[in-house]
């Protein structure tokens, strides 16, 4: 079903609308952790205790939609509910659940719900934050439409391989694990035949997908995805045989698999090369902009430790004075000499002086340990920030040398006119 979630205030608007008579029913089917048993009264509350924070937006309000030709029972609605609370970090709020009934444009009456959670967490006296709502929602509704083998909206099945040069590291990623979930797999290739009115259209909507379609050992139609791994069309596009050969016509005609194999290859080596040009640019800019950093905190360290130097050589001078004029001078000089005292006084001068040195460099070597402590610290830092672009710099070369490989074995295949039993797996 088709989620749409959003943080939101002004909780007596939402009451009105929620509540509003244009829809056929409106049932309150839950109102949990308030004291009030309406929505207005419960939506005052979550307002009153919002005031207790910074939060203006302290509602967070869900529509769950599902596909116009299914019924969804109560059950799988308080499923996706409950999930998606847990996705959202919502699980110890406040909630309210509304359900709609609707009559549409072709007369039949549609159910949808709708839920509102308090964003406001009363022992911490802060708001849930909401960070990435749409992506979580995304997915789950995904998962959904998987789950309950509901016909997925075109908009779920992104293209992940529609064009080389726009293709983004994510992209590259999800057609990696492309044939992990049967279910996506499954309805990727339903979704492909039904757009699809001539084996062209085929190829270029499987083609979006790193998918390449090719001629089985058995003469039937198959696609191979980037992994080598063979999918029978008529079993993954849910159709009979004789419906694919009606569209497509011989299969005889099309490039053999370890040919198609080979061809992709040659594609998503360009792909992976150029993703990699992308990303350590990235890498590259990063590392530029921690260098500049690193000079900063360099240039800093060393303006500290001139300033400090040059503040106690102030103090220094002026403690130095101050040692000096405890020397008695004329007359009162000569009796202190005669007497001894000029003697104690410069033995007590030059223990002030050492105490004083001991003094200037504990102070200087506690700068000097506060800087090294500081600068490990951000050190450490700059190497966390490099790990992940260097594990995907290191991943994208390995994906490239992977493909090189693969279309240089297939390619000598070829040449040979002949494949070993057993090399590539099962082929239908």
């Amino acid at each position: 079903m088709i989620l749409v979630g959003n943080s939101r205030g002004n909780g007596q608007n939402l009451a009105h609308h929620l509540m509003s008579p244009e829809n056929e029913r409106v049932e309150i089917h839950e109102l949990r952790g308030f004291a009030a048993n309406d929505l207005h009264g419960a939506f005052n509350e979550v307002e009153a205790v919002s005031k207790g924070t910074r939060c203006k937006k302290y509602l967070f309000s869900l529509s769950l939609n599902p596909p116009k030709d299914e019924v969804v029972e109560i059950a799988a609605f308080e499923d996706a509910i409950n999930r998606a609370e847990t996705k959202l970090g919502l699980s110890d709020c406040s909630r309210a659940t509304v359900f709609h009934e609707k009559v549409g444009q072709d007369g039949n009456i549609r159910r949808h719900c709708h839920v509102v959670w308090s964003r406001i967490d009363t022992e911490s006296m802060k708001a849930v934050p909401m960070d990435y709502s749409r992506r979580k929602l995304f997915d789950l509704a995904k998962e959904l439409y998987l789950e309950h083998e509901w016909e997925m909206p075109k908009g779920f099945i992104k293209p992940a391989l529609r064009d080389e040069k726009n293709l983004t590291l994510a992209e590259w990623q999800q057609a990696k694990r492309f044939g992990q979930d049967p279910r996506e797999t499954k309805a990727i290739f339903q979704n492909a035949w039904q757009q699809s009115d001539s084996k062209s259209a085929l190829k270029a909507a499987l083609s979006e997908h790193g998918l390449a379609l090719a001629r089985g050992d058995r003469r039937g139609f198959v696609a191979t995805d980037m992994n080598g791994k063979v999918y029978p069309l008529a079993r993954w596009a849910g159709v009979k045989t004789k419906e694919v050969r009606a569209r497509l016509g011989d299969a005889a005609k099309m490039p053999s698999l370890d040919m198609a194999r080979s061809d992709l290859s040659k594609r998503l080596e360009r792909i992976a090369e150029r993703i990699q040009r992308d990303e350590q640019a990235k890498l590259d800019a990063l590392k530029e902009k921690q260098a500049q950093k690193a000079k900063a905190e360099k240039d800093r360290a060393d303006k500290q430790r001139r300033l400090q130097a040059e503040w106690q050589k102030t103090r220094a001078d002026k403690e130095e004075q101050a040692r000096r004029e405890r020397f008695n001078k004329g007359a009162r000089g000569l009796i202190d000499r005669v007497t001894g005292k000029h003697s104690k006084t410069k033995d007590e001068n030059r223990l002030d002086a050492y105490r004083k040195a001991q003094r200037d460099q504990a102070q200087r070597d506690e700068l000097i340990a506060k800087q090294k402590q500081q600068s490990e610290r951000l050190a450490a830092l700059r190497e966390k920030q490099l790990e992940k672009p260097r594990e995907i710099a290191q991943e994208l070369r390995n994906d490239r040398d992977r493909l090189a490989e693969l279309r240089r074995k297939r390619e000598g295949r070829n040449i040979e006119g002949r494949t070993p039993r057993g090399m590539d797996g099962p082929e239908r």
